[in-house]
């Protein structure tokens, strides 16, 4: 009897070890979790930031932009630099945010057009956890967690203090701005005219007026304000593109070498006329550092580490007179 149950025993084992083997074996044990990608890190990879910019057309966004990519490959990150073609399309750039977002980004940096009309995706950002960082303009809003720019109110006060030093202290000047909707746009044009009439009450600014930075519409502008206002001493070009519309207006009037003028930012046109004594004299920003300390205080954000809300990256003012000095060169773009 011991003997027919152990072969029953045996035959019993080969038969489960057919079946076994029928179905390819012993269950295999189940599968350890697949880590999530983290946000913004597609498929596992670096960290993904969208740099948002104003446009594209000024020589201005390409030193951001070359700024930005630096420190994209300091901090082993992914970056896109993008912006729309002028800097009046708000719509445009609200949809570029909108498409960032709908990524799930790691973070963002931004520099907006409006600083109303992004609010709304800010306080989406928010939601999802996604840092914001602002860089060139501001945003009037908390939401973005820190800012990479110019002290633009104390810059345009000093374009003032030069201007009212070089006409003496009297007469009728202008200023030229891209916009009256970012915060770039209303700190310059407020730290200007504030200036005057804080510091020089014999100065009266008789126009000031926006071209959206496009070079043919500032050129327009300046032309009918020139000849308005014959009597003009100065005018004040508060970025690139109006620099270049109140350049090309003061020249096709014949008006080179009688009207003072100041601006902001550099690019060829402006270099060559700064050097030649043709424009007075500029203020340049940083625009390699703010690309840079825009995506670094990004990277930052997204590990958790502290970051300051604004960091200042410093202006300065040059003239023929020093702007061929070392310390210009980083900072006057062609």
């Amino acid at each position: 009897m011991k003997t027919k149950t152990l072969l029953f025993a045996a035959v019993a084992l080969l038969l489960l070890a057919a079946v076994l083997a029928a179905c390819g074996g012993a269950a295999a044990p189940a599968p350890a979790a697949t880590k999530a990608p983290a946000a913004g890190a597609a498929g596992g990879a670096k960290p993904y930031i969208p740099v948002i910019s104003k446009g594209f057309q000024h020589q201005f966004w390409q030193a951001v932009k070359q700024g930005s990519e630096q420190a994209a490959k300091d901090y082993n990150v992914d970056i896109t630099f993008e912006g729309p073609a002028t800097e009046s399309e708000v719509d445009k750039q609200v949809d570029m945010l909108k498409a960032a977002l709908a990524k799930n980004p790691a973070a963002i940096c931004l520099a907006a057009l409006d600083t109303k009309a992004v609010i709304p995706l800010l306080q989406e950002a928010k939601s999802k956890n996604i840092p914001v960082v602002g860089f060139d303009s501001g945003v009037d809003s908390d939401i973005p967690v820190a800012t990479a720019s110019t002290d633009n109110i104390a810059a345009a006060a000093l374009a003032a203090d030069k201007m009212a030093e070089l006409i003496g202290g009297s007469g009728n000047v202008a200023v030229l701005v891209h916009d009256q909707t970012s915060r770039t746009g209303i700190d310059r044009r407020d730290g200007f005219v504030n200036r005057m009439k804080e510091k020089y009450p014999n100065i009266k600014i008789v126009n000031i007026d926006y071209g959206a930075g496009d070079h043919q519409k500032s050129t327009d502008i300046a032309k009918a304000v020139m000849q308005s206002n014959p009597d003009l001493k100065g005018y004040f070009g508060a970025n690139e593109g109006s620099m270049i519309g109140v350049m090309n207006a003061a020249k096709e009037l014949g008006k080179e070498g009688k009207i003072v003028m100041i601006g902001y930012d550099a690019g060829k046109q402006l270099l060559d006329e700064v050097r030649s004594g043709v424009v007075a004299g500029a203020i340049t920003q940083n625009p390699v550092g703010i690309g840079y300390k825009c995506v670094e205080a990004a990277v930052k954000a997204v590990k958790g580490e502290k970051v300051d809300k604004v960091i200042d990256t410093g202006f300065f003012w040059y003239d023929k007179t020093n702007m061929d000095q070392d310390q210009f060169k980083p900072l006057l773009y062609q």
